[in-house]
């Protein structure tokens, strides 16, 4: 009367008809017997013992009267059995589904142990449906590329929107492990401005604890996960169901001037005023959607004050003590002045690099 379980639920049940045999056999107690102590027809007895008929809530308790057998056991084991039926079943549908797999980044899922190794495609789909949290392939088309999905927006999501999703909802995952306190704007926004000192600090690990831990403190769950091959995503800003913000990063350019430009990016889809969701491809930005560039001018602005900065490039002195200075100056890392000056064409994108951090997070 064994049952093999494992960590999704039984792995293989005995049939509650077979136990129920075995059970008969120990007593020496045939099923006609058996039939006339509860009184009930013998052929129901047969059946059960076959398998054709379900041991019920009250042929439970009538097992237990009679055969000594807790209702309990009957109950579990008769639910334990049909689930693995249904389970099975399931499975077998789902094995029309198989080609919906196409196009999801399954190896880096698989890799990133998001989703569990599979031996049929079947169970791949099973696992796929478990990871975005659907029951099927039509709900996850319902649930991701529905009209009013706001991050269908994004040129990024149009153009591979199962590895966007996959992604998007990596960071769901990473987000549900923080514990946030409610959103409030003014308290990120003063969050933002602490952040900003935390640029010249190390280690980097350290640093993004703190950035998670102010976050979440505003009501913001600050996630980093790395991009799926191809995918050329440097961030993503959601509000979610629950009333909170989910900032999300790829960290795709290691580097540190790519961070904080990305996250103060991010932060400012946050406190612009738009409650929208937003998907950041570099490739795909043409400068004309007014929301990207507003939030580009907020990252420059709360990384280096305007004036300052206009002030610095008239100067004309981009050495590395220059920059070292200015950047010292303004309480950031010289990285992130190096950044900008590339990205406006003051200096040489080969130049002056060595003043950047590489970055990176262990754990991935």
């Amino acid at each position: 009367m064994a049952i093999e379980r494992s960590s999704s639920g039984p792995d293989w049940v005995t049939p509650s008809g077979e136990v129920l045999a075995e059970a008969l056999d120990e007593r020496r107690m045939s099923q006609s017997e058996l039939a006339r102590r509860m009184d009930r027809p013998t052929k129901t007895i047969n059946e059960i013992v076959n398998g054709k008929a379900a041991i019920t809530a009250d042929t439970a308790i009538q097992l237990e009267r009679v055969l000594g057998i807790s209702a309990a056991f009957w109950n579990a084991l008769e639910a334990q059995y049909r689930e693995r039926v249904a389970r099975a079943k399931a499975l077998q549908d789902l094995e029309a589904s198989t080609d919906w797999l196409e196009g999801f980044p399954l190896r880096d899922l698989s890799r990133l142990h998001l989703i569990p190794p599979a031996r049929r495609k079947a169970e791949q789909v099973a696992a796929l449906l478990a990871f975005f949290r659907v029951s099927s392939p039509a709900a996850w088309e319902r649930q991701w590329l529905q009209p009013n999905a706001a991050f269908r927006r994004s040129a990024a999501f149009r153009s591979s929107p199962k590895s966007v999703s996959a992604w998007l909802r990596w960071g769901e995952i990473e987000s549900e492990r923080l514990s946030l306190a409610r959103f409030e704007e003014a308290a990120f926004r003063d969050v933002v401005k602490e952040v900003r000192g935390l640029t010249r600090q190390e280690p980097f690990s350290r640093v993004l604890s703190r950035i998670t831990e102010l976050s979440s403190s505003a009501g913001v769950a600050f996630v980093v996960t790395p991009e799926f091959q191809g995918l050329h995503i440097s961030g993503a800003t959601r509000w979610l169901s629950s009333g909170h913000v989910l900032i999300q990063l790829s960290l795709r350019h290691k580097t540190d001037d790519q961070f904080w430009f990305s996250f103060g990016h991010e932060a400012g889809h946050v406190l612009l005023g738009r409650r929208r969701d937003y998907i950041h491809n570099e490739e795909e930005a043409d400068g004309t959607d007014a929301d990207e560039v507003a939030a580009d001018e907020f990252a420059r602005r709360l990384l280096v004050p305007s004036s300052d900065y206009l002030g610095f490039v008239a100067r004309k002195d981009f050495s590395e003590a220059a920059i070292r200075e200015f950047a010292r100056a303004q309480g950031i890392a010289p990285g992130i002045v190096v950044g900008r000056l590339q990205r406006e064409g003051a200096i040489n994108r080969s130049h002056l690099n060595n003043l950047k951090k590489s970055i990176q997070v262990a754990r991935f």
